[in-house]
């Protein structure tokens, strides 16, 4: 299988290294108070570069989700069927991800998830699964 990983640069490997660790970040603007996800090396509101790592909770809900049959490029194709699905986390912003361990006729819009992280190479990837209350 070949593995999709990410472009690490100097930027995000913060974000890398934590999730090595299992932990989720994010950028929040000491501007405007605002967190953003992708991590970007300026607010997205207000253009603002004074934007520093802060740790998630790593809880969110779902906003919506597709379940994927058909994906032609490595390594999606290998796992299909699978849930594409956006995610708001607790801390505001929206995320794309994938819920896990989580049968199709379970999933319900603003459902409680968690976020855990899948070994991908050398990487672990954000995904998110049911919160275990």
């Amino acid at each position: 299988m070949t593995a999709a990983t990410p472009d690490v640069d100097a930027f995000t490997r913060a974000y890398w290294d934590a999730a090595a660790q299992g932990r989720l970040l994010l950028r929040r603007c000491a501007a405007c108070g605002r967190a953003h996800h992708y991590p970007r090396e300026f607010c997205p509101r207000c253009w603002s570069d004074d934007v520093r790592w802060e740790r998630a909770s790593g809880r969110a809900t779902l906003y919506t989700w597709s379940v994927v049959h058909r994906n032609d490029l490595a390594p999606f194709g290998e796992r299909v069927p699978y849930v594409a699905a956006v995610v708001d986390l607790a801390e505001g912003p929206r995320m794309m991800t994938e819920v896990v361990d989580c049968a199709e006729g379970e999933l319900r819009i603003g459902m409680d998830l968690e976020v855990t992280f899948r070994a991908e190479g050398e990487f672990r990837i954000p995904v998110f699964t049911p919160r275990r209350r």
